[in-house]
């Protein structure tokens, strides 16, 4: 219990999870239901034709066979089929063969793993390492040269047909509210132009855009794509796997080239000259004045249901309400299902008084579980509600026992800051007036002084242009 076993196993665990989630993106443009034959060989092809930053960083090339057995695994058993079984590998090669290749590729970097294979082969009279493991040990050592010239990035369509087959998203900055910069999260849908999710917030984060992409799935549905790019919000492992476990593809847009994105940017250059342009955070008599980020999300949504959704698009025809409505009302996901696909995971080890601790707070678990790793599932909005897997199963709730956080570190509540009070003091009015009364009051002492010196029955002779000869 508890023993080193235990933590090899939740370790492997977690490998073998950002392994599948690799593999399901790798095979994301191969699985698009509207490829011929042919043209998913010409998919595939390109796949295994190409050098991919592996699942833990290092490059890799994946053959077309193993490609192919991936696509009949995930259409067979979705996510869940990508993740590699547990294997034992002994290492054969020795360390001696490994320096040696090593010092084979620094010597002459234009050396590949083939060709340090062969002088392997020809010094040790026929046995020599794969061209693989070659590879793998240049890439871990940071020795791999890149070809010239790196074939272009395939793109996925960006022209939706259908209600709910893309949806786009970003970010847009928004004004100031109570002395603090404000973000609008906005998705829209690529067919019809609605805004689905849309949420101002103070922090610009993963959590946040997750947050308002759930909120936007239960009212919406689920979409096919999820055009993003790469900012931080948008790359975050928690989202793919959330994506992932709901069957969404992600895709995300090349630096540089934000190919399909124009929609979402004129959708924030409305934003921006009709709504944004008529609100402010800060006293201004000529605008109306929102005092928090409540208001300021109330006004916005009104806006959005009696402005934007109500009026004629000019490339459409149609305004965003109808010609959503006009697509009928789409299957909505369960409760149960959203809550299961962003849920985080964290592993802890159950002590003896059958207890385990999670950002802080204690919470209580089955007896039988001390000693033993289990995997902790919570909303990281909601740290009172705790699933506790072992061995991958389901085996009860954590009982709180000592909160003192309801909520992630990574996710704390939009609180608007205590009202500032003005004071009325004004620092540099008061020392310009101090440094005035003490400058007057020299000049009047010296004043004085030249009338204390003038000889008696004499007065100080007057200047300045009253002054008489």
């Amino acid at each position: 219990m508890g023993s080193d076993r235990d933590r090899e196993v939740a370790a492997a665990r977690a490998r073998a999870q950002t392994v599948a989630l690799w593999r399901y993106t790798l095979i994301e443009a191969a699985m698009d239901a509207q490829l011929t034959c042919r043209q998913r060989g010409r998919v595939v092809t390109a796949i295994a034709g190409r050098e991919h930053t592996g699942p833990f960083g290092t490059p890799v090339r994946v053959s077309r066979k193993t490609i192919d057995r991936w696509i009949r695994a995930r259409r067979a058993g979705g996510f869940d089929a990508l993740v590699p079984a547990p294997r034992n590998v002994t290492p054969r090669t020795e360390a001696s063969v490994l320096e040696l290749a090593i010092a084979l590729k620094k010597q002459n970097p234009a050396r590949t793993a083939a060709q340090v294979r062969r002088v392997l082969a020809a010094q040790s009279g026929g046995w020599a390492p794969s061209e693989r493991t070659l590879q793998r040990l240049f890439a871990d050592h940071e020795l791999d040269t890149r070809p010239d010239g790196n074939p272009p990035a395939a793109f996925g369509r960006f022209e939706a047909s259908r209600v709910n087959e893309i949806w786009t998203a970003d970010a847009l900055h928004g004004p100031k509210v109570a002395g603090r910069p404000t973000f609008l999260f906005g998705i829209i849908d690529d067919k019809s132009r609605r805004l689905v999710g849309h949420q101002f917030t103070h922090r610009q984060d993963a959590v946040r855009f997750q947050q308002v992409f759930r909120h936007a799935l239960a009212e919406h549905g689920l979409p096919e794509i999820l055009y993003v790019d790469n900012g931080s919000p948008f790359v975050q492992e928690s989202l793919l796997r959330s994506c992932a476990r709901l069957n969404i593809k992600v895709t995300h847009s090349e630096p540089g080239r934000p190919m399909g994105r124009g929609k979402i940017e004129r959708v924030f250059e409305t934003i921006r000259h009709q709504f944004l342009v008529e609100v402010t955070g800060e006293p201004d008599l000529t605008r109306h004045h929102l005092g928090d980020l409540g208001e300021l999300n109330e006004a916005f949504k009104a806006w959005v249901n009696t402005t934007y959704h109500q009026r004629v698009h000019s490339e459409t025809g149609q305004t965003p309400a109808q010609r959503w409505a006009d697509a009928g009302p789409p299957p909505l996901p369960a409760p149960g299902v959203l809550k299961a696909a962003f849920v985080w995971t964290a592993t802890r080890l159950v002590r003896k008084t059958a207890s385990v601790e999670l950002e802080g707070n204690t919470y209580s678990v089955d007896p039988f579980l001390v000693g033993r790793k289990v995997e902790l599932n919570y909303d990281p909005f909601d740290l009172t509600e705790i699933e506790v897997c072992w061995a991958g199963r389901h085996v009860g709730r954590a009982v709180p026992q000592q909160i003192g956080r309801h909520a992630h570190p990574k996710a704390p509540p939009e609180i608007e800051p205590d009202p500032i009070t003005l004071t009325g003091i004004d620092y540099i009015k008061l020392i310009t007036d101090a440094h005035h009364d003490q400058t007057s009051h020299r000049l009047h002492l010296a004043h004085l002084d030249n009338q204390a010196s003038a000889p008696d029955g004499d007065q100080a002779t007057p200047t300045g242009p009253d002054s008489t000869a």
